[in-house]
């Protein structure tokens, strides 16, 4: 029998820059290309190692006096809403998510652009243009998907897709042992709605018809205030010196 394995890849490190998370750190990030047939079992290995996908890059922090980022995971199989998430289930039945394949649209550019004006006006994203966005969802020798939640129409229930306008949009990578969620973004005036919350309950859904143990949710930031929604998906997983480690009940 022939034992396929997936060649070492190249790692590179990056110079010290402020942190975007934690006042008065500094980031550095140790980086490979995922590139080639071999990319889907390539960030299959690297994502259960704690890196994350950004294009056509993996990457995870080599910060040299701080361990605060913690990559996180959510075991989907065991995972049951809270009352709250559960009422934010309830405020977006109406909303159904259609899965398409790794293309960017002007609509998406649109929503994303107006999600970053409004709540990441200062980020290190702020000034992407719609090229930029184009790359961030098609440069990927990965199983990606981008899913775009809509409302639903009449015809929903045959078509499985939502009409009207576009509300959200998860930008996912669909892996052997679960989904990563790359990125997500969602119309700013419907805070109500909680849409954030929403396609991470979504894609937690997602994961168990689907028979996958995680969704993966990148990196929780302990002592960052941004990041601390992370930790309400439990049980979850966070990856430390010894493996994945169990946290919360």
């Amino acid at each position: 029998m022939t034992q396929h394995t997936v060649q070492s890849p190249q790692f590179f490190l990056t110079a010290p820059s402020p942190c975007p998370y934690l006042e008065g750190q500094f980031e550095r990030k140790v980086f490979t290309h995922l590139v080639g047939s071999k990319a889907p079992e390539l960030n299959d290995l690297l994502t259960q190692g704690g890196f994350r996908r950004s294009q056509n890059i993996a990457y995870r922090p080599a910060c040299e006096t701080c361990r605060a980022c913690v990559s996180v995971r959510i075991l989907a199989q065991e995972f049951h809403p809270t009352r709250n998430m559960k009422r934010i289930l309830k405020r977006n039945e109406d909303l159904i998510g259609t899965t398409h394949s790794a293309e960017p649209s002007t609509e998406q550019y649109s929503l994303f652009r107006a999600y970053l004006d409004a709540r990441h006006r200062q980020g290190g994203m702020s000034d992407m243009t719609v090229l930029d966005y184009a790359m961030m969802v098609e440069d990927t020798h990965v199983d990606t998907k981008v899913i775009e939640y809509r409302r639903r129409g009449p015809d929903s229930f045959v078509t499985g897709k939502g009409v009207g306008d576009l509300l959200a949009v998860a930008l996912t990578d669909q892996m052997s042992d679960g989904l990563s969620m790359v990125y997500s973004f969602y119309d700013p005036d419907l805070e109500d709605r909680s849409l954030g919350t929403f396609m991470i309950l979504d894609h937690l859904r997602r994961a168990n018809s689907a028979g996958l143990p995680h969704v993966y949710l990148g990196y929780w930031v302990n002592g960052s205030r941004k990041m601390s929604y992370k930790v309400r998906f439990r049980p979850q997983e966070h990856l430390g010196p010894s493996g994945w480690v169990r946290y919360g009940p």
